[in-house]
């Protein structure tokens, strides 16, 4: 059996460093500016992941001294009363950034709710002028989770610049900004999906090579360029546990680099979406808050 060779990227370590930047920053945010950015959560219905994910959020928020506001409100609140909530946090001063957890509870919908959100308190990137900015290359705030892999990216030394860059997977949550921001990062950029013909082969041409389709275990070894840093964004539960899109064990023995399931992208996405609460504050610090 080949001797396992790609550096296994540490998400947990690189993820507790940058929230230790981001305490140090929002503790001299708040020394500078007299109050703490201000992070509010808003909960429709009872999902228990929600739920989870909101808590870990909020907890994460107290570690590096943002102030979490937590809106929970019933799986029948009509459209109009989120809408109102909203705007309500859209114009309070002590809100930096404002996300809803999604998915919403029919009738609901998740894309007009977040929309609605000021796009300097949309922390979690998905606003129609978020996507915008990003597509022009113009300052404004990023997804967590496609920005936590470029950090991954970055501290693990890979050079983006020249290199070919294939995202499986093109959805607005991840694959479209993902690639946003690889091609900014001078990578030549390739959009993979469930209609590319003979997959296998385009990931094959990958230099850093990034899955996000929800498949357990679908990129196989033989899927790998030898040495290309392989980015696991899947994370799947199966019979015999928790897996990520790419046959790990399996893509050892090819990649150069690679990302766990758990313990590689995930832990980057509340990091992110830290630091994202404080560049949101900092900017209406600069620019002066939302009209």
């Amino acid at each position: 059996m080949p001797a396992v060779s790609a550096e296994i990227i540490d998400g947990k370590a690189i993820a507790a460093k940058v929230r230790e930047e981001v305490a140090r920053d929002v503790e001299a945010f708040t020394a500078r500016t007299g109050r703490p950015p201000g992070l509010a959560m808003i909960l429709v219905g009872d999902d228990p992941a929600s739920a989870i994910y909101i808590g870990g959020k909020q907890k994460a928020s107290r570690e590096v001294g943002i102030e979490p506001f937590d809106h929970r409100l019933p799986a029948d609140t009509p459209s109009e009363e989120v809408e109102a909530l909203i705007e309500r946090l859209n114009r309070d001063d002590a809100v930096s950034g404002i996300l809803c957890q999604l998915p919403v509870p029919e009738p609901l919908d998740g894309v007009h709710l977040t929309g609605l959100i000021d796009a300097r308190k949309d922390v979690d990137g998905l606003t129609p002028l978020s996507a915008g900015y990003l597509a022009l290359g113009r300052a404004g705030l990023r997804p967590a989770t496609p920005s936590g892999v470029m950090v991954l990216l970055e501290r693990a030394g890979v050079q983006l610049t020249g290199a070919h860059a294939v995202v499986i997977g093109r959805s607005n949550l991840f694959g479209k900004p993902m690639a946003q921001l690889l091609l900014a990062a001078n990578a030549t950029v390739t959009i993979a999906h469930s209609r590319t013909r003979d997959l296998p082969a385009v990931c094959r041409e990958a230099d850093v090579l990034v899955a996000a389709v929800g498949r357990d275990r679908m990129v196989k070894a033989d899927w790998i360029k030898p040495g290309a840093t392989v980015v696991d964004v899947g994370i799947n539960r199966s019979e015999d546990g928790l897996h990520g899109d790419v046959d790990f064990d399996a893509a050892l023995e090819v990649a150069g680099a690679i990302t766990p399931v758990p313990g590689g992208v995930g832990p980057m996405t509340i990091a992110m979406l830290l630091r994202n609460t404080l560049t949101a504050a900092e900017m209406v610090a600069r620019e002066g808050a939302p009209a």
